[in-house]
Protein backbone atom coordinates (compact mmCIF):
# COMPACT_ATOMS: atom_id res chain seq x y z
CA UNK A 1 0.00 0.00 0.00
CA UNK A 2 1.25 3.34 -1.18
CA UNK A 3 1.57 6.34 1.42
CA UNK A 4 1.99 10.15 1.06
CA UNK A 5 0.25 12.09 -1.13
CA UNK A 6 1.47 12.58 -4.95
CA UNK A 7 1.94 16.01 -6.41
CA UNK A 8 1.79 16.44 -10.28
CA UNK A 9 4.89 16.04 -10.29
CA UNK A 10 4.88 12.54 -9.39
CA UNK A 11 7.40 12.79 -6.06
CA UNK A 12 5.86 12.35 -2.94
CA UNK A 13 5.96 15.24 -0.55
CA UNK A 14 6.79 12.72 2.24
CA UNK A 15 10.45 11.82 0.70
CA UNK A 16 13.19 14.44 -0.61
CA UNK A 17 13.95 15.05 -4.00
CA UNK A 18 16.36 12.35 -4.92
CA UNK A 19 17.41 11.90 -9.04
CA UNK A 20 19.88 10.04 -10.61
CA UNK A 21 21.44 10.49 -14.37
CA UNK A 22 24.44 8.67 -15.86
CA UNK A 23 25.62 9.40 -19.34
CA UNK A 24 28.89 8.02 -21.48
CA UNK A 25 29.67 9.91 -24.68
CA UNK A 26 32.76 10.16 -26.77
CA UNK A 27 35.67 12.59 -26.28
CA UNK A 28 34.57 14.90 -29.32
CA UNK A 29 34.32 17.72 -28.74
CA UNK A 30 31.29 18.41 -30.28
CA UNK A 31 29.89 16.51 -27.26
CA UNK A 32 30.91 19.32 -25.03
CA UNK A 33 27.54 20.81 -26.13
CA UNK A 34 25.30 18.12 -25.62
CA UNK A 35 26.92 17.46 -21.94
CA UNK A 36 26.06 20.98 -21.00
CA UNK A 37 22.23 20.89 -22.24
CA UNK A 38 21.46 17.23 -20.86
CA UNK A 39 22.83 18.82 -17.14
CA UNK A 40 20.64 21.88 -17.94
CA UNK A 41 17.63 19.76 -18.56
CA UNK A 42 18.31 17.57 -16.16
CA UNK A 43 18.07 19.75 -13.57
CA UNK A 44 14.49 21.72 -14.39
CA UNK A 45 12.79 20.07 -11.54
CA UNK A 46 14.69 22.56 -9.18
CA UNK A 47 13.60 25.46 -11.26
CA UNK A 48 17.05 27.14 -11.39
CA UNK A 49 17.19 30.88 -12.11
CA UNK A 50 18.79 31.85 -15.60
CA UNK A 51 21.85 32.84 -13.38
CA UNK A 52 22.03 29.41 -12.31
CA UNK A 53 22.34 27.52 -15.33
CA UNK A 54 24.46 29.11 -17.09
CA UNK A 55 27.07 28.53 -13.87
CA UNK A 56 26.40 25.06 -14.42
CA UNK A 57 26.45 25.03 -18.05
CA UNK A 58 29.70 26.90 -17.94
CA UNK A 59 31.27 24.99 -15.09
CA UNK A 60 30.49 21.16 -17.01
CA UNK A 61 31.65 23.09 -20.30
CA UNK A 62 34.84 23.07 -18.28
CA UNK A 63 34.95 19.51 -17.23
CA UNK A 64 34.15 18.37 -20.16
CA UNK A 65 36.52 19.98 -22.18
CA UNK A 66 39.47 19.51 -19.74
CA UNK A 67 38.95 15.97 -20.26
CA UNK A 68 39.07 15.98 -24.17
CA UNK A 69 41.90 17.83 -24.52
CA UNK A 70 44.17 17.13 -21.48
CA UNK A 71 43.11 13.57 -20.78
CA UNK A 72 43.08 12.25 -24.19
CA UNK A 73 45.35 14.23 -25.58
CA UNK A 74 48.20 13.30 -28.46
CA UNK A 75 50.48 11.81 -26.23
CA UNK A 76 48.01 10.00 -24.53
CA UNK A 77 46.53 8.70 -27.92
CA UNK A 78 50.14 7.56 -28.90
CA UNK A 79 50.90 5.79 -25.98
CA UNK A 80 47.12 3.80 -26.07
CA UNK A 81 46.47 3.18 -29.82
CA UNK A 82 43.26 2.03 -29.90
CA UNK A 83 40.48 1.69 -32.74
CA UNK A 84 37.29 2.70 -29.99
CA UNK A 85 36.96 6.01 -29.42
CA UNK A 86 38.22 7.42 -25.64
CA UNK A 87 35.15 7.83 -23.77
CA UNK A 88 34.00 10.96 -21.36
CA UNK A 89 31.73 9.34 -18.13
CA UNK A 90 29.28 12.09 -16.34
CA UNK A 91 26.95 11.36 -13.62
CA UNK A 92 24.73 13.72 -12.13
CA UNK A 93 22.87 13.77 -8.85
CA UNK A 94 19.92 15.67 -7.34
CA UNK A 95 19.43 15.11 -3.83
CA UNK A 96 17.11 18.16 -2.31
CA UNK A 97 17.97 20.97 -3.71
CA UNK A 98 22.15 20.19 -4.20
CA UNK A 99 23.61 19.06 -7.94
CA UNK A 100 26.34 16.95 -7.80
CA UNK A 101 27.88 16.78 -11.43
CA UNK A 102 30.74 13.67 -11.69
CA UNK A 103 32.95 14.15 -15.07
CA UNK A 104 35.48 11.30 -15.32
CA UNK A 105 37.60 10.08 -18.12
CA UNK A 106 40.16 7.03 -17.70
CA UNK A 107 42.89 9.32 -19.49
CA UNK A 108 46.40 10.15 -18.90
CA UNK A 109 45.13 12.13 -15.39
CA UNK A 110 47.09 14.57 -13.47
CA UNK A 111 50.92 14.75 -12.17
CA UNK A 112 50.32 17.72 -9.74
CA UNK A 113 46.57 18.05 -9.31
CA UNK A 114 47.53 21.61 -7.02
CA UNK A 115 49.36 22.99 -9.88
CA UNK A 116 47.17 22.21 -12.44
CA UNK A 117 44.03 24.31 -10.37
CA UNK A 118 46.30 27.10 -10.23
CA UNK A 119 44.65 30.35 -12.68
CA UNK A 120 46.54 30.75 -15.49
CA UNK A 121 48.73 27.59 -15.60
CA UNK A 122 48.49 25.40 -18.51
CA UNK A 123 50.30 22.51 -20.06
CA UNK A 124 48.73 23.23 -23.70
CA UNK A 125 50.46 27.16 -24.20
CA UNK A 126 50.63 25.83 -27.77
CA UNK A 127 46.70 25.35 -28.03
CA UNK A 128 45.71 29.27 -26.62
CA UNK A 129 44.48 27.38 -23.85
CA UNK A 130 43.93 30.21 -21.07
CA UNK A 131 44.49 27.84 -17.90
CA UNK A 132 41.33 28.85 -16.13
CA UNK A 133 38.91 25.74 -16.50
CA UNK A 134 39.37 25.09 -13.07
CA UNK A 135 39.24 28.50 -11.81
CA UNK A 136 35.87 28.83 -13.65
CA UNK A 137 34.58 25.37 -12.16
CA UNK A 138 35.67 26.76 -8.57
CA UNK A 139 34.15 30.01 -9.11
CA UNK A 140 30.61 29.01 -10.22
CA UNK A 141 30.10 26.18 -8.55
CA UNK A 142 30.09 25.86 -4.18
CA UNK A 143 32.59 22.96 -4.14
CA UNK A 144 35.08 21.21 -6.19
CA UNK A 145 37.06 18.27 -5.98
CA UNK A 146 39.69 16.90 -8.66
CA UNK A 147 40.76 13.13 -8.12
CA UNK A 148 43.54 11.90 -10.29
CA UNK A 149 45.88 8.96 -11.09
CA UNK A 150 48.45 9.68 -13.40
CA UNK A 151 47.64 7.06 -16.53
CA UNK A 152 44.29 6.04 -14.80
CA UNK A 153 42.43 9.06 -15.38
CA UNK A 154 41.08 12.05 -13.65
CA UNK A 155 37.00 12.86 -12.05
CA UNK A 156 35.80 16.20 -11.31
CA UNK A 157 32.82 16.40 -8.87
CA UNK A 158 31.48 19.50 -8.25
CA UNK A 159 28.42 20.35 -6.18
CA UNK A 160 25.84 23.43 -6.67
CA UNK A 161 22.99 24.42 -4.14
CA UNK A 162 20.70 25.79 -5.92
CA UNK A 163 17.76 28.58 -4.78
CA UNK A 164 14.60 27.18 -2.88
CA UNK A 165 12.41 25.51 -4.24
CA UNK A 166 9.07 25.80 -2.75
CA UNK A 167 6.59 24.50 -4.86
CA UNK A 168 8.11 20.42 -4.83
CA UNK A 169 6.53 20.71 -0.57
CA UNK A 170 3.90 22.38 -1.11
CA UNK A 171 0.54 20.16 0.08
CA UNK A 172 -2.81 20.45 -2.33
Amino acid sequence: METGHRMDNGIRNNTMLKNEMHLTFDAISVNEAFARIAVAAFVTPLNPTIEEISDIKTAVSEAVTNAIIHGYDAEYESENPSEEMPQIYMRCLIEEDVLLVEVKDTGKGIENIEQAMEPLFTTKPDMDRSGMGFAFMEAFMDDLEVISVPGMGTTVQMKKKLGTTPWIRQED
